[in-house]
């Protein structure tokens, strides 16, 4: 994160995070009364397969007996989503697992409670020989998000693997995964990494009509899960983003179990439904096409494994993030409240 960056969230905090529970839906503080219905309750999440199920629960009326209505509504960049957490715009929230940790460890009030994306990651190629890292040493990477997870993983497994992201790559920093995959296609750059379903949106769009006339072919070359397993041994699953809950709601451990159960259940759904999943999707997030979506999920390494449970592996790579940069984390590992209670979240499918 930038240090400019960080000044902005560390004064945010202290100008919002006082008011930020008093503008969740679930009232003021954990003394108000506890059992009041709100009128709304907002899942938010970004355009990526983390939020599929999130969509899902919003339409099924998975959670209709905690509020009056439940909207999913969407976030484009780290920058809102940091704000939309400090101002209390969101009840469950999507985000990266180390974005959470830095607000928790700057005084926001959330609890997070399940990862679920453990693999969406691809550098996606015009070169039909680039397979792993090393081959693209001298080349240019269009990369979104600069200090926040792609970029993240990209530099620890390539400075595992002995290549330099400063020097021995260019690195092409863009706002968001649909930005890097315009400059793919439009053939701007030769290489860039993309997170699902940015990553078969690309291949569909340059295999289709009239944008396949002006678009290379591309190629899925480099799973950065396997490059991760190569580079740090285990398996090929990357802690990388799961869902929060903010404010007051954190002292609801009953709304945060039905949270945690209904997650679990709609990923459950939209991992057998692709198709219905996908549509359901692209409504919500215009700029996502349907098809790729339903790709997305047939490509990507989906599991809600409650917080709890997945803490071995999120502490891992947290420490790792210590090392290189502090301020990724807020500075500490997150302590035990920062992982919402086995019992608020359920037994879970899956482990870390």
């Amino acid at each position: 994160m930038h240090a400019c960056r960080r000044r902005l969230l560390a004064s945010s905090i202290a100008v919002l995070g006082a008011a930020a529970v008093g503008r969740s839906a679930f009232g003021t503080d954990a003394a108000s009364d506890a059992r009041v219905r709100p009128a709304t309750l907002t899942l938010a999440g970004p355009p990526a397969s983390v939020s599929n199920p999130l969509v899902h629960m919003a339409e099924s009326g998975a959670l209709a007996d905690l509020a009056d209505e439940v909207r999913f509504t969407g976030w484009r960049d780290p920058d809102q989503l940091r704000l939309m957490a400090l101002d209390g715009k969101a009840d469950v929230l999507a985000m990266p697992v180390n974005v959470a940790a830095n607000l928790y460890n700057r005084g926001a009030k959330l609890q997070l409670v399940n990862v679920s994306t453990w693999g969406i990651l691809w550098i996606v190629s015009r070169d039909p020989d680039v397979h792993v890292l090393k081959d693209l040493v001298g080349q240019e990477i269009a990369m979104p998000f600069r200090g926040d997870m792609p970029d993240i993983v990209f530099g620890l497994v390539a400075e595992r693997a002995g290549i330099d992201p400063r020097k021995d790559v260019q690195l092409r920093y863009v706002a968001s995964p649909m930005d890097a995959m315009q400059l793919l296609i439009t053939r701007r750059v030769d290489h860039a990494l993309l997170a699902e379903p940015a990553v078969s949106m690309a291949l569909r769009k340059s295999g289709s009509f009239p944008t396949s006339v002006v678009a290379p072919e591309l190629h899925r070359a480099v799973d950065l899960q396997q490059e991760w397993a190569r580079a740090f041994g285990g398996d090929a699953r990357i802690p990388q983003a799961g869902i929060a809950v903010l404010g007051a709601l954190r002292d609801r451990p009953d709304d945060v179990a039905r949270i945690a159960a209904a997650y679990a259940r709609s990923l459950d759904w939209c991992q057998a439904n692709a198709t219905a999943c996908s549509e359901s999707v692209a409504k919500r997030i215009p700029m996502l096409q349907a098809e790729a979506v339903a790709d997305a999920i047939t490509h990507g390494h989906m599991d809600a494994v409650p917080a709890q449970r997945a803490r071995p592996a999120l502490e891992s790579l947290f420490r790792m993030l210590l090392e290189k940069s502090p301020g990724l984390v807020g500075g500490k590992l997150p302590p035990d409240d920062f992982y919402a209670s086995p019992a608020a979240t359920g037994t879970g499918r899956g482990s870390g």
